[in-house]
C-alpha cells in the first residue's frame, strides 16, 4: 500500500500550488523558468568550491623563494612544484566539464574536489619533491570544479538568480586568489609550512560535505560516449604549449627544448582538431567553439587572464622589496598579502552589479565595462607605485574591472552553445583564462628578469620593470576590448532566456540555448508552465510535412508574419508562426533545429504572436521541432538554401490524464495531490485539484504511468494507466478516509519519555508501522485502515493496548492511546 507522509504532502500540495500559478500565468514578455528553487545555499556553497580551489592554487606562492631550500633542491626543480599544478589543471578543466556533460555535473564536481583533498594530503606529508610534484598535479585536477559549478548553476538556477550566481562564482577564481594570499602568508610565516596543505585538505573535505547536502545533481544530460582519443590529444598539445611558456626563462626561449615543444604543440593540437571535427562525439564541439561569439569571448578571456595575474605577479615583489633600493616599499610577506587582498574584496562586492549590467544591456557590454576599468587601473597605476595606500587602491580598481570581466564570460558562454556542451563550453573557457595567466607569468618574469638593479650582490627588479609589466597588461587590456567590440550585440531579454537550462516543453535530451535570439530579429516571450514532459516525435516517423500537420514553403521575400513591424528575414533563416488545434498563435513555444544527424543547431522561443525565427549555419536539409505545453510536440523536414523559409507549426492539442478525486461516498475533495509517474520512477506531471474535484495532467507522453492521488485525512491512492497517443485518459478517483492514532508515552512520575519505541501491529501479529517518540513523549501513525490493531511500546517494561479502528461513520477520526511505563 503506497504510503505518502504529511510532510511530503504538504511539500507536494506546494509544488503543485507554484505549476498551477504558473500555468495560469499569462506572458509577460519576460522569461520564466519554471525549474524548482534550490536552497538558499546552494550559490554559496558552488562559490565556496570556487574559492576553495583557488586557494589551492596560491597556496605555495608564498613559500616560492623558500621551496628550494625546503624540499632540497633548486630553484629549477622547484619550479615545478607551481607548474604541475598548472598543466594539470589545464588539462583536468575540459575534460571534467565533457565528463560532468555526460554523467553529472555534481558527481564530478565531488570528484574535483575528492582529488583536491588527496592531493593536498600528499604535500602535507612529504618534503620530498617527487610527490610535492605529484600532490600537487592531483591537485590541480580540481581546477574543474569552477566551470563545473557554473554548469550547474545554468541547469539548476532561474534566469532571475542566474546572472549574479555566475558572476560570483566566475569571479571565485580571483576572490579565493587575493584572499587567500596573505591567509597563506601569515600561516607560512608563523608556523610548519605543511600546515598549507592540511589546511586545504580540511577545505576541501567541507566543501565536499556541503555539495552533498545543498546541490542537487542536474538532470541534464549529453548522449554520446566519451572521446577518449581527443583527451588525450589535447592534453598532450596543452602539455607541449604550456611547458615551453611556463619553464622558458629557466631552459632559454630559443632553445632547442623550446621550440621544439611549441612547433609540437602546434601540430599536435592541429592534428586533434582535424580529428575533433570528424568524431561524433567530440569532447570540444570545434563548429560551436568557431562561433564568432564563443571564439571572441576565448580570446578575450585569455588577454583578460593576462592581465589579471600580472597584477599578483608586480604588486606583491614591489611591495616586499627592500626601502634600500628607494623604490621598494619594505612590508612583510603578510602585509603583501593584504594589500593585494582588496583585489579579491572588490571582485566579490562587484558581482551584483555586473550581473545587472549583463541583464539590462548585455555581456558584451559587461566584458567592455570590464576590460576598460582594467586598462585605467594599469594605465593610472603605473604612476601610484609609490605607497602602500596607492597598491591598495590599484588591486581594488583592477580587482572590480576583472570581477565585471570575469562574470560576463560565462553568460557570452552558455548563451551560444547547446546545454548538453555547457560543462566543456565553460571549462574550455576557463581553460583560456589559465593559458593568459601562464603567458603572463612567462612574459612579465622576462620583463621584471631584464630590467633590473644591483643592491649588494642581488639583482632585483627596478620600477622601470614595473611600469614596463604594467603598460604591457595595460595594452593587453585594450587590444582586449578590441576584440570584445566586435561581439555580437544580444538584446537584454534575449540573454535571459539564453541562460535558462530548462525551456517550456523542450525534451532534456534536445534542449539547447538560444543562440538565435540575435538572428531571429525578436525578443523571445516565455509562457510559465507547469513543467510537462513532452516527446519529440522521431524524425524517421515523419512520412510527410502535413502527416505531422506542418507546412513549409519556400519564401524568397516576405517574412510569414503579415504584422506591420515584422522585418523580412535575409539569408538561410527558417522563420514562421506557431499555431494550435485552432489557428491561434502559440506564444513561448519552444522551436529548435536540429540536423538529420540529430545535432541541435539552433532554439529559439515564439514571441506573443507565435513568431519565430531561426538562423540554420549552412545550406541543406534540417529537422524543425515545435513545442508547448498542452501541446504534442510537431517536428518537419525543411530544405534550406540560401533564401529565407517559411515554415507554420500547427501544433494539435496534447495528450494526458483527466480526472476527478472525490471521498468515497462523499464530496468532491479540493487540494488532492495527483501525481503521474514514469516507468523510471520519475515524476513525469503533478497537479491540485480543484474546488469541484477535476484534474488535469496534459503533454504526457505516450508510455505507461502510475497516478497517485493524495489527500489530507485520506488514505493515498494508486492506479496504473497507459498513455496511448489519443484522446486524453479519464480516470475517476474515490478516496477513502483515514484514521490517526496518536498518544503520549510518560513515566510512573507523568514525564513525558523520549526515544521510546511504539510500534504497531495489524490483527495478524504482524508490524505495520513503528516509530519513536519526541520530546514530549508523542508519537502518532497515520493513514490507517479499518480494522484490529495493536499498540505495543517498549524501552521499560513492554505494554500493550488492543484498538479497533473504523472510518464510518466518523471519517477522519483521531484514536488517542496514551502508556504509562514502569520498570518491570
Amino acid at each position: 500500500m503506497p504510503r505518502i507522509s504529511p510532510a511530503h504532502a504538504r511539500a507536494t500540495h506546494a509544488r503543485a500550488a507554484h505549476a498551477q500559478d504558473a500555468a495560469g500565468a499569462a506572458p509577460t514578455g519576460a522569461p520564466h523558468s519554471e525549474q524548482p528553487e534550490v536552497g538558499g545555499g546552494f550559490v554559496t556553497v558552488l562559490a565556496f568550491c570556487g574559492i576553495v580551489v583557488s586557494v589551492m592554487q596560491t597556496l605555495v606562492v608564498p613559500l616560492v623563494a623558500d621551496l628550494p631550500k625546503l624540499l632540497h633542491t633548486t630553484t629549477s626543480n622547484a619550479s615545478w612544484v607551481i607548474t604541475a599544478t598548472l598543466l594539470a589543471g589545464a588539462v583536468a578543466t575540459p575534460v571534467m566539464g565533457r565528463l560532468g556533460d555526460m554523467f553529472g555535473k555534481r558527481r564530478m564536481l565531488i570528484v574535483a574536489l575528492g582529488l583536491l583533498v588527496v592531493g593536498s594530503l600528499i604535500c602535507a606529508l612529504t618534503s620530498e619533491l617527487v610527490l610535492m610534484v605529484i600532490g600537487r598535479a592531483i591537485q590541480g585536477g580540481a581546477m574543474g570544479a569552477i566551470p563545473l559549478g557554473i554548469s550547474i548553476m545554468r541547469d539548476e538556477l532561474p534566469p532571475k538568480r542566474l546572472g549574479s550566481a555566475m558572476a560570483l562564482m566566475s569571479s571565485s577564481l580571483g576572490i579565493g586568489g587575493a584572499l587567500g594570499m596573505p591567509a597563506a602568508a601569515f600561516v607560512a610565516q608563523h608556523s610548519d609550512w605543511h600546515v598549507l596543505f592540511f589546511g586545504s585538505a580540511g577545505l576541501g573535505l567541507i566543501a565536499i560535505v556541503l555539495v552533498l547536502l545543498a546541490v542537487p545533481e542536474s538532470a541534464l544530460r549529453a548522449p554520446g560516449r566519451f572521446d577518449v582519443i581527443g583527451a588525450v590529444g589535447l592534453s598532450v598539445g596543452l602539455v607541449a604549449l604550456l611547458l615551453p611558456i611556463t619553464k622558458g626563462s629557466d631552459w632559454g626561449w630559443g632553445s632547442p627544448t623550446t621550440l621544439g615543444l611549441l612547433g609540437a604543440a602546434v601540430v599536435i593540437l592541429v592534428g586533434w582538431g582535424f580529428l575533433e571535427l570528424r568524431t561524433a562525439n567530440p569532447l570540444v564541439d570545434l563548429r560551436t567553439t568557431a562561433r564568432r561569439q564563443v571564439l571572441l569571448t576565448n580570446l578575450a578571456s585569455i588577454l583578460v587572464g593576462f592581465s589579471y595575474y600580472a597584477m599578483s605577479l608586480v604588486l606583491p615583489q614591489l611591495l616586499e622589496l627592500p626601502k634600500a633600493t628607494g623604490y621598494g616599499l619594505g612590508q612583510s610577506m603578510v602585509v603583501a598579502g593584504l594589500c593585494v587582498a582588496p583585489m579579491g574584496a572588490a571582485m566579490m562586492l562587484v558581482s551584483p552589479l555586473s550581473a545587472r549590467i549583463n541583464t539590462t544591456r548585455g555581456p558584451k557590454v559587461s566584458l567592455m565595462a570590464g576590460l576598460v576599468v582594467i586598462g585605467a587601473g594599469y594605465g593610472g597605476g603605473m604612476a601610484m607605485l609609490t605607497s602602500v595606500w596607492q597598491i591598495a587602491i590599484i588591486s581594488a580598481v583592477i580587482g572590480t574591472g576583472v570581477g565585471i570581466a570575469y562574470s560576463a564570460m560565462p553568460t557570452l558562454i552558455i548563451s551560444a552553445v547547446p546545454a548538453g556542451e555547457t560543462g566543456a563550453a565553460n571549462g574550455l573557457n576557463t581553460l583560456m583564462r589559465s593559458i593568459g595567466t601562464s603567458t603572463s607569468s612567462a612574459v612579465v618574469g622576462v620583463i621584471l628578469a631584464r630590467q633590473t638593479t644591483r643592491l649588494g650582490a642581488v639583482e632585483l627588479p627596478n620600477m622601470t620593470a614595473f611600469r614596463t609589466a604594467f603598460a604591457v597588461a595595460c595594452a593587453a587590456a585594450i587590444l582586449g576590448l578590441l576584440i570584445a567590440f566586435f561581439l555580437p550585440a544580444r538584446r537584454a531579454a534575449a540573454v535571459a532566456a539564453a541562460t535558462d537550462p530548462i525551456e517550456a516543453a523542450v525534451p532534456a535530451e534536445a534542449t539547447v540555448p538560444a543562440e538565435a535570439a540575435e538572428d531571429a530579429g525578436a525578443v523571445a516571450e516565455t509562457v510559465a508552465v507547469a513543467k510537462p514532459v513532452t516527446t519529440v516525435e522521431p524524425v524517421t516517423a515523419v512520412d510527410s510535412a502535413a502527416a505531422l500537420g506542418a507546412r513549409a514553403a519556400v519564401d524568397t521575400g516576405a517574412a510569414v508574419d503579415a504584422g506591420a513591424d515584422a522585418a523580412p528575414p535575409a539569408g538561410r533563416v527558417i522563420h514562421g508562426k506557431v499555431l494550435g488545434p485552432d489557428a491561434a498563435p502559440v506564444p513561448g513555444a519552444a522551436v529548435t533545429l536540429i540536423d538529420t544527424a540529430g545535432r541541435q543547431l539552433g532554439r529559439t522561443l515564439s514571441d506573443s504572436g507565435g513568431r519565430y525565427s531561426v538562423r540554420a549555419p549552412e545550406a541543406g536539409s534540417f529537422v524543425v521541432i515545435g513545442s508547448a505545453a498542452g501541446h504534442r510536440p510537431r517536428a518537419t523536414t525543411v530544405p534550406v538554401a540560401d533564401a529565407p523559409v517559411a515554415c507554420e507549426l500547427l501544433l494539435d492539442g496534447g495528450d494526458g490524464v483527466t480526472g476527478t478525486v472525490r471521498s468515497e461516498g462523499g464530496p468532491a475533495l479540493a487540494g488532492a495531490v495527483v501525481t503521474a509517474t514514469d516507468a523510471r520512477g520519475e515524476v513525469a506531471a503533478s497537479a491540485m485539484t480543484g474546488a469541484d474535484g477535476a484534474f488535469s495532467l496534459p503533454q504526457l507522453s505516450p508510455g505507461p504511468y502510475a497516478l497517485t492521488v493524495s489527500a489530507a485525512d485520506h488514505r493515498p491512492y494508486a492506479v496504473q494507466t497507459e498513455i496511448t497517443g489519443g484522446p486524453a485518459q479519464r480516470v475517476d478517483v474515490e478516496l477513502r478516509s483515514a484514521v490517526t492514532v496518536r498518544g503520549t508515552v510518560r513515566d510512573r512520575g507523568g514525564r513525558p519519555l523520549e526515544d521510546a519505541r511504539v510500534s504497531l501491529l495489524d490483527s495478524a501479529g504482524d508490524v505495520v508501522a513503528r516509530c519513536v517518540t519526541d520530546e514530549g513523549g508523542g508519537f502518532a501513525f497515520t493513514d490507517l485502515a479499518d480494522g484490529q490493531y495493536t499498540v505495543l511500546t517498549a524501552g521499560y517494561a513492554p505494554a500493550t493496548t488492543p484498538i479497533t479502528l473504523a472510518t464510518d461513520p466518523a471519517p477522519a477520526a483521531v484514536r488517542q492511546v496514551d502508556f504509562l511505563l514502569t520498570h518491570g
